[in-house]
């Protein structure tokens, strides 16, 4: 009896652990989504300060430069990166508010197209409905236009918060060195290696389809590499939003012919094809996550940050694996988001 009494009472207090998980978990994702307009910024400029000490670290050790002149040279090159990113989506909003009487004409015209495609009895009755539908068009692509400027808007009010954190975060540079020890050391060095190979792949995807669009002329050309760019950080679906963006825009605009419009979709796909075939290679796997643990967490941050929370999914779950790496009573969890599930039968 005894015996079985202590058993049951270790039962019981596993099943009160795992419940007490669970509520801390639900607590802690209500304080993420909550606290988002704080937490955005403040992570977004960790993994920006992780990769400008990558590029620290580049020029100290492959340079004469000193660490105290390196800073501010690779400070001022993200700056500027950023800035140059602003002013490119800045006039890249008024080209297409230029162009917008001509979206709108394209789709006055794609509407009667679809009213003369109806039986002749019907297209009186559709007479009205369709000067109706007409009218739309102008509305739309008005109401589009303003809700591109209020999210730029909101980009760059961003961006401004982003930079000081990232300015006042890089004043201890020594600390995003791959040189670190311990859990910090490893947080470090994990995500450094994911971010080298993604930014290497990504950049090089996103000047190919730049300089393809660019020779067809297709419109906001650089809008959609810098689109790419940083879509392809989103994991696997990433890839699929860069491409379908720019189809209403090259669909609506007069000046692109049915051959531009096939190239331009087919071209960007062969290229992101063959970046997904080098990709493993690259990254490896730098992160220590299992497929569906990446997926799972793409669809998780989303729901909390949005767009921000997508683009952070992989390397922000990294982090939190590596944490719970560190202490064995959560140590069957990490070794359950990296895939190793002999590891953590033993564990248990």
């Amino acid at each position: 009896m005894p015996g079985g009494a202590s058993q049951i009472s270790a039962r019981e207090q596993r099943v009160q652990t795992i419940c007490l998980a669970v509520l801390a978990t639900i607590g802690v994702a209500f304080a993420l989504w909550w606290l988002r307009p704080v937490l955005i910024p403040f992570v977004m400029a960790l993994f920006i300060a992780l990769a400008l000490g990558m590029g620290v670290d580049l020029l100290a050790d492959h340079t004469r430069i000193p660490r105290r002149v390196a800073l501010p040279l690779v400070l001022l090159l993200g700056v500027l990166g950023l800035g140059g990113s602003g002013v490119l989506v800045g006039v890249s909003v008024s080209e297409l508010a230029a162009n917008s009487d001509a979206y709108g004409t394209k789709i006055a015209a794609l509407v009667d197209g679809a009213a003369a495609l109806a039986p002749a009895p019907l297209q009186e009755q559709l007479a009205g409905g369709m000067s109706k539908l007409r009218e739309i068009p102008v509305a739309t692509v008005g109401n589009l236009l303003q809700t591109i400027t209020n999210t730029v808007v909101s980009l760059l009010s961003n961006s401004m918060i982003v930079l000081v954190f990232v300015f006042f975060l890089m004043l201890g540079a020594d600390t995003f060195s791959r040189q670190e020890r311990g859990t910090w050391g490893a947080i470090v060095r994990r995500v450094q290696a994911y971010l080298a190979g993604k930014i290497a792949l990504s950049g090089i995807s996103s000047l190919l389809v730049g300089a393809v669009f660019l020779v067809m002329d297709v419109p906001l050309a650089m809008v959609w590499a810098l689109l790419t760019f940083l879509l392809t950080f989103v994991p696997t679906v990433g890839v699929f939003i860069a491409l379908v963006l720019p189809i209403p825009v090259l669909w609506l605009d007069p000046e692109v012919s049915r051959t531009v419009f096939v190239l331009a979709l087919a071209i960007p796909g062969g290229i992101h094809f063959v970046a997904n075939l080098f990709e493993p290679k690259i990254l490896g796997d730098s992160l220590g996550l299992h497929p569906i643990t990446i997926m799972m967490a793409l669809v998780f941050w989303t729901m909390l940050w949005g767009l921000a929370g997508a683009l952070l999914a992989a390397p922000m779950t990294a982090v939190i694996a590596i944490l719970l790496e560190r202490f064995p009573g959560s140590r069957p969890i990490a070794q359950l988001l990296a895939g190793d599930f002999a590891a953590m039968r033993k564990s248990l």
